[in-house]
């Protein structure tokens, strides 16, 4: 009988072993959540400070943490993001930009904190300056994630459903831009954040309109645009046109790798490089396919241009942007081709316009269609259309 207590001794301890291995590790794990959850707000901090740097600012007025025992939930309540000298005009008049959400939620695996998902519950009230609320955006659902390291990730993407933003005019909403679905993915495609990275973008909108600013973009149009940035040292934290100053210096580029774009039947791909000119305008040409141009023609407005006598305000009125000058040189090359053909455009506006316009480029087919290849040229931030000027782009710097 003596001989056997050793064994009962040793089998008792196996039995007891794996309960106490087990909850020794619950206890060390329980132990690196807290602790890791103590470590938020330091962590918040210094990623608030890295994008103040960079003219974005934000301010909870509550949070909480949550998700034990395998994830981390950071809450806040009533964010507030302020914008600053994020574009030209801002950085020149010092106004500011207010959004203020109703919360925004960042979930993390505690096991892998390179992943991060943010999702952001609207509306999103939107002000300048001290004045009162100038929009109002709101959306079914609205992500952000991010990959790599916390304060400087390799990949960031924002995917909206049904994203919508209204202008606010004496109290009373009315619809700017709609669409059923939105992504925005960029990623460091060489390089490194600290080295000469490279940056590749892809946008993808489905269903989009903007109300407001021309016939044209009231009717729904699908896009999918692939870019990539070139001509950045770092991805140190500062304003853009700080950056794009630096781009400017370093002779870098954006280049379109794929654009396409589709209206109804009409359809546009496009394609080439644009820089920046030392005193901060995009520069360059992209080539532009389109099969369906003459579907887009009646949205120009340039029937009631001319039943208006192609005057310089009519003009501003109907297609912001467009000279008088470029309209009738179109139609007087019309005359010299065949005399009174202009006349047949005044008449038939649309049958004219486009006829005129196909003389600015070459037969081509896309997509098993016939369609027109003409250069978009963009001259110290003058957008052509072959010969014909149809906007102009903001300063960057």
């Amino acid at each position: 009988m003596h001989d056997m207590n050793p064994i009962k001794r040793r089998s008792r301890w196996r039995l007891f072993a794996a309960p106490l291995l087990l909850l020794c590790a619950a206890l060390a794990w329980s132990a690196f959540w807290f602790y890791a959850a103590s470590q938020v707000d330091q962590k918040f901090d210094g990623w608030k400070q890295r994008e103040a740097k960079s003219g974005r600012s934000y301010d909870c007025a509550g949070k909480s943490v949550a998700g034990f025992p395998f994830r981390m939930e950071v809450l806040c309540l009533d964010p507030v993001v302020t914008l600053a000298s994020q574009t030209a005009d801002q950085a020149a008049s010092g106004v500011k930009l207010k959004a203020q959400l109703k919360s925004i939620l960042v979930l993390a695996q505690i096991y892998d904190p390179t992943k991060i998902i943010a999702e952001f519950t609207g509306p999103a009230i939107v002000a300048s300056g001290g004045e009162p609320a100038s929009y109002v955006a709101n959306w079914t659902t609205a992500r952000a994630s991010a990959a790599g390291l916390p304060l400087i990730p390799q990949r960031v993407s924002f995917v909206f459903d049904n994203p919508a933003v209204d202008r606010i005019d004496n109290a009373a909403q009315l619809p700017l831009f709609r669409a059923t679905h939105f992504e925005l993915h960029t990623r460091v495609a060489e390089g490194s954040v600290n080295d000469n990275p490279v940056i590749d973008t892809a946008l993808e909108l489905t269903a989009g309109t903007v109300q407001g600013l021309h016939p044209i973009l009231a009717v729904p149009f699908d896009a999918d645009i692939r870019a990539q940035l070139r001509g950045l040292k770092n991805l140190s934290p500062k304003p853009w046109p700080e950056r794009f100053r630096d781009i400017q210096a370093a002779g870098g580029r954006l280049d379109f790798t794929q654009s396409r774009v589709q209206q109804g039947e009409t359809i546009a791909v496009a394609a080439g490089s644009l820089g920046i000119t030392p005193d901060g305008y995009l520069d360059g040409e992209l080539q532009m396919t389109v099969a369906g141009l003459d579907k887009i023609v009646p949205l120009l407005g340039i029937d009631k241009l001319l039943d208006e006598g192609v005057s310089q305000s009519a003009v501003d009125r109907i297609a912001p942007g467009v000279k008088a000058d470029d309209v009738n040189k179109v139609i007087g090359a019309l005359d010299r081709i065949i005399p009174g053909l202009g006349n047949v455009a005044r008449k038939n506006a649309n049958a004219g316009v486009a006829a005129g316009i196909n003389l600015l480029g070459q037969p081509s087919t896309l997509e098993g269609r016939k369609a027109l290849a003409l250069p978009l040229r963009f001259v110290s931030g003058t957008v052509y259309l072959g010969p014909l000027k149809v906007a102009q782009t903001p300063k960057l710097f």
